[in-house]
């Protein structure tokens, strides 16, 4: 299992942060102090238990590692009707709001096919030799100003524009899309109080998630795999009203911890949790953590992360070239690590 170990050390290095001598309360101070999820580990923001998976850890449950891999043998080159064919593609969605967009893409507005930059996730990959360009498509169906709410039904509209106006000048079909990397935040999240009330954004988003995985199910009935990823920081908010701030972008994380222990939960004990819903194999996909984002400004992660006010827009919250840039580079090495990712992404694997 030395890829267990190379994940973990890839995940301290460029998506989350470990420490094997993580530091104590009183050097941290109350458990009120936001600390990364990972570098949290076992101890608690507002009682709230860390780490990225259950039991404050940074590893993966093996039994949900070995039921990822399963999914991933699933994963195959697919013609526009999803069967199977040599000559068939897989693709790779990004869904999400503004963030997400410009972290993966960041197309013009007035063409979504286009990414601007070398900064953002699709031109890195496109450049990066290890990637599979053959039959692996990399597609950014996420878009400005659709934040979880415009995509928790199968009715709402912006997944028929994602089908006319990304996957089908392309050639592309939502039969072929098999893997998602999930983004999202609720709209108007500091509007509701953070946490630990029992009404807290991460709370609803928990909710909101839910419906959205089981909704990517029902239009792209081929999905196997949805990695999800939490907001980047957002104390440098211009405007705390309208632009979430924090504690709202650092409590984003919990509420994709929340989510992803409910299915793990549901599919070894059986219990359906009562925010997240349903997410068992009938009715949703396997969910797994993309890389973590968030860091406290320029309070360096343990992996060494920060957020710089340059690397984000005048309005403090959507990235600039720069942030753009580290989303990708996480990104793009959570995708070359772990079996279930790396034998559909990288080019010579087999899952």
């Amino acid at each position: 299992m030395q890829w267990i170990g190379l994940l973990l050390s890839t995940a301290c290095a460029t998506a989350a942060g470990c420490t094997s001598n993580p530091p104590t309360s009183s050097e941290t101070g109350a458990d009120t102090i936001p600390v990364a999820l990972p570098d949290l580990g076992v101890r608690t923001y507002l009682g709230l238990e860390g780490g990225l998976y259950p039991g404050g850890s940074n590893v993966m449950p093996v039994a949900h590692a070995t039921r990822g891999r399963e999914r991933a043998s699933q994963i195959r080159p697919l013609d526009v009707e999803g069967s199977a064919s040599p000559s068939g593609k897989v693709v790779l969605l990004s869904v999400g709001m503004s963030n997400t967009s410009q972290e993966f893409c960041n197309p013009p507005a007035e063409n979504p096919l286009i990414c601007r930059g070398e900064q953002p996730f699709m031109p890195r990959a496109e450049r990066d030799s290890e990637v599979n360009h053959h039959s692996l498509v990399i597609v950014n169906g996420a878009r400005g100003g659709h934040a979880v709410d415009a995509w928790d039904h199968p009715s709402d509209s912006i997944y028929d524009r994602v089908r006319d106006d990304v996957l089908l000048p392309q050639g592309l079909s939502e039969a072929q899309v098999q893997v998602i990397w999930l983004k999202q935040a609720n709209r108007g999240s500091s509007a509701r109080p953070s946490l630990p009330s029992g009404d807290a954004d991460a709370y609803v988003l928990v909710e909101a998630l839910g419906r959205t995985i089981r909704t990517l199910k029902v239009r792209y009935p081929n999905l196997q795999h949805v990695f999800l990823s939490s907001r980047t920081y957002g104390g440098y908010a211009a405007n705390p009203r309208t632009n979430s701030p924090e504690p709202y972008a650092y409590e984003t994380g919990f509420a994709v911890k929340w989510l992803i222990e409910a299915q793990i939960r549901q599919v070894e004990a059986g219990v359906v949790d009562p925010r997240a819903g349903d997410l068992g194999p009938a009715v949703a996909p396997w969910i797994a953590w993309g890389p973590y984002l968030w860091a406290n400004g320029m309070e360096p992660r343990s992996d060494g992360l920060v957020w710089r006010r340059e690397d984000f827009h005048a309005d403090g919250i959507h990235p600039a070239p720069a942030g753009q840039g580290k989303v990708a580079t996480m990104l793009l090495r959570s995708f070359k690590i772990a079996p279930e990712r790396r034998c559909w992404f990288v080019a010579g694997p087999v899952c």
